[in-house]
């Protein structure tokens, strides 16, 4: 489980295929801290350390993975939004993470407010999914506020920290995100879907 506050970026260093899958060899600031087999969260979808060397690891993300989020458009030199798995005896800074990405959405505007940047995200009909103004919805793995929701778009207010210290300032309009909506949020919307006999 996440919060989706991002401790770090990493770096695609390398990329090999292993049959369907891909190995990804990333470096980052805390890799000397990392253990095989521990969950770490790129981008929002949690991946598991499978080597460790020096100062680079790798994981491998499996076909399924590949085609649900947006790590096949990795290329060396990617940066990567990073999170260890949280601890229980900590805060919950920004809100339950499970690390499972929905799906991805496409970045349509990125306007400058004077500092802060305002983000426009629309996504597929596909899925029971939904967002409503103040609430929490995950891209690249950041827990972020919903400042405007429509039907299948949404927008995001970005703070000048979350700017600098995440991937988000090297998006692009057009530019594919991962996209986890609330737990909650999911919930409630498949009991009203299964009432209704949807």
């Amino acid at each position: 489980m996440f919060t989706g506050i991002i401790e770090a970026v990493g770096v695609i260093e390398k990329i090999q295929e292993n049959g369907t899958n891909i190995d990804f060899t990333l470096s980052c600031p805390f890799t000397n801290e990392l253990k095989i087999d521990q969950s770490l969260a790129h981008n929002g979808c949690c991946l598991t350390v499978v080597e460790i060397k020096d100062s680079q690891y790798v994981v491998t993300a499996i076909n399924e993975t590949l085609e649900k989020t947006n790590l096949g458009k990795w290329k060396v030199g990617s940066v990567v939004n990073l999170e260890r798995c949280m601890k229980m005896d900590g805060r919950l800074d920004g809100h339950i993470v499970q690390g499972h990405v929905d799906k991805t959405g496409e970045i349509v505007s990125i306007e400058n407010k004077d500092g802060s940047y305002f983000v426009t995200v629309k996504y597929n009909s596909e899925g029971n999914f939904v967002t409503v103004p103040q609430g929490s919805i995950t891209v690249n793995g950041i827990s972020l506020t919903v400042a405007k929701s429509e039907e299948f778009q949404f927008s995001v207010a970005i703070i000048p920290y979350t700017w600098e210290f995440t991937n988000m300032n090297t998006l692009q309009v057009g530019d594919k995100v991962n996209l986890e909506f609330d737990i909650i949020g999911k919930y409630i919307s498949k009991l009203i879907n299964r009432q209704n006999g949807i």
